[in-house]
């Protein structure tokens, strides 16, 4: 395989030619206006989402604003916000919930937009995911735009935003937020902006648990990139991005650990008590057979089949080579993670929401329909559209069942 395959796309950011000048602010939009577009698509189909659930809401007699600020995990991290860490609960004999379990960026931007704008906890929740989702969607593009093209780019985002679990990217949760440090730290991968790279992937490793995935991805790129060139001419940005990488979620790890009185072990007792833990996919394959034997409410068999379809999936990004090195291990210890992890399957989804490099082979693809056959790729677009939209509302809305 070429340096391209496995490694960064470019080592560096491209450089204007000798002698040309600013552009004009017509030619900033010129250029800016396919983002615009794909930003704007992207929004209005989160939009409708917004909408199914107000509309659900009102027909079963719920808040949609209590749905999409105030549901599950999103209780906790408020609370975090509002009251600090400290909180424990008692659920069954031997599952303890406690709240060290939740990385502390996303409570801490709450309560930190909440001193300054007049919102609720659960609209200041909101709108931080409606953001960081929009970011996400632009480092998305940006990363399908540098390594393919256009049309790619666009696919990849609205893919994104159509997958089954996207309803996430309007609640009050966390994966908006680490998707969006995850996008734009891979391209500062790709573009050679190790420290910008590294500083994003720390930021990263503190707005989720499987956030190391993006540190993980800038210190396997760095090593090949020391191997590749023997070691010589490294720049020290390399060294010092990958340094920084690890630091954010690491320090939580250790900080959760020392409350606990165990520096190492702490956090990851705490993820046990949770009934979550890593067990190489035992847990998960008992969950399998039981829905294969007993069959089981609807929302396990459709995690069975996302599962699996991020698998395949994962399998076809390695044989079409549709992404390089960075993109690969981001995306394989996401999947790493939500294969062998043991806890709660219906969540299994969720964690694989911010694993968007997954969706390449198949806007691949729509981008070659929609060159030939435009007609047929705005009908899979479409029904893709509906599928979410109504799949997303009956999670959140009929399903009673933690995300």
């Amino acid at each position: 395989m070429t340096q391209q395959q496995l490694g960064p796309a470019s080592a560096t950011a491209p450089v204007p030619e000798p002698g040309a000048g600013p552009r004009s602010r017509s030619a900033r939009l010129r250029a800016a206006a396919p983002l615009l577009t794909t930003l704007a698509l992207f929004a209005a189909i989160r939009l409708a989402g917004v909408v199914a659930m107000a509309v659900a809401a009102s027909l079963t007699g719920k808040s949609s604003g209590a749905l999409l600020g105030r549901s599950w995990d999103s209780l906790w991290y408020l609370r975090i916000a509002a009251n600090g860490y400290g909180r424990s609960v008692h659920y069954k004999p031997g599952i303890i919930f406690n709240d060290l379990a939740f990385f502390p960026l996303y409570p801490g931007l709450v309560r930190a937009v909440g001193t300054v704008l007049p919102l609720s906890g659960g609209a200041t929740g909101m709108l931080i995911a409606w953001t960081a989702s929009l970011a996400a969607a632009a480092g998305i593009y940006a990363i399908g735009v540098r390594l393919h093209s256009r049309p790619v780019a666009v696919f990849l985002v609205l893919l994104w935003g159509l997958l089954p679990h996207s309803v996430i990217l309007t609640m009050a949760y966390t994966e908006p937020l680490l998707t969006a440090f995850a996008a734009w730290s891979l391209y500062a991968v790709l573009t050679g902006r190790w420290i910008w790279a590294g500083t994003l992937a720390s930021l990263a490793g503190v707005s989720r648990p499987n956030g190391f995935a993006v540190a993980a991805a800038v210190l396997v790129t760095a090593a090949y990139e020391v191997i590749h060139k023997r070691g010589r001419n490294v720049s020290h940005r390399l060294w010092t991005g990958a340094a920084i990488a690890p630091l954010g979620w690491t320090g939580y790890v250790l900080w959760v650990g020392f409350q606990r009185g165990d520096p190492l072990g702490g956090y990851f007792a705490v993820q046990r008590d949770w009934g979550s833990r890593f067990d190489y996919g035992v847990g998960a394959l008992r969950v399998v057979r039981h829905l294969l034997l007993q069959g089981d409410r609807f929302v396990y068999p459709v995690t069975l089949v996302i599962v699996a379809a991020a698998v395949l999936l994962f399998a076809l990004l390695i044989a079409e080579r549709a992404a390089p090195l960075p993109l690969i291990v981001y995306s394989g210890v996401l999947l790493l993670i939500a294969l062998g992890g043991a806890g709660f399957f219906p969540s299994k989804p969720r964690f694989l929401l911010p694993a968007f490099p997954l969706l390449l082979p198949l806007a691949l693809a729509l981008a070659r329909t929609a060159k030939a056959r435009p007609r047929s790729a705005l009908l899979v677009t479409g029904a893709l559209a509906g599928l979410s939209l109504a799949y997303g509302t009956y999670l959140v809305a009929f399903a009673h069942r933690p995300l």
